[in-house]
């Protein structure tokens, strides 16, 4: 499965609402994860609406640091592959807060939620590139 088809795969679980944004991106990666479709599903169950559904990080941010976490099974690799998908999420979206890309108090929505799930992904995948077949 290539990127483009798991970024899509990821997107339309978001806008369909069977999974939230963190969801969406551990469940879609879960196989290169190690862990089953279940256990990512429960992984990730509290991060709706950014964790806890107070609008903070971004889900599909949380679940592509999830992925990394899993993959690398190395805390500074991670950490440092996290700061440049953040980094490019906010670039691209002007914000890596939930409440700000879904334009709660500005009126101003930066990105809809499908979309950042697929961004958090294409970053995601730029970072695990050799991990995917």
């Amino acid at each position: 499965m290539n990127m483009e088809t798991r970024k899509h795969i990821a997107a339309e679980k978001k806008r369909c609402n069977s999974h939230n944004c963190a969801q969406a991106i551990l469940h879609t990666y879960a196989d290169i994860a190690g862990i089953d479709e279940a256990t990512a599903m429960n992984i990730c169950g509290a991060f709706g609406g950014g964790m806890g559904n107070l609008e903070g990080t971004c889900g599909g941010l949380v679940g592509a640091g999830l992925v990394l976490g899993l993959v690398n099974k190395d805390k500074a690799k991670s950490m440092k592959q996290m700061r440049q998908i953040m980094t490019k999420f906010q670039a691209r979206n002007g914000a890596t807060q939930c409440k700000l890309l879904k334009g709660i108090g500005t009126g101003i929505i930066l990105r809809a939620c499908p979309d950042c799930v697929a961004d958090a992904a294409e970053f995601l995948e730029e970072q695990i590139s050799e991990k995917i077949d």
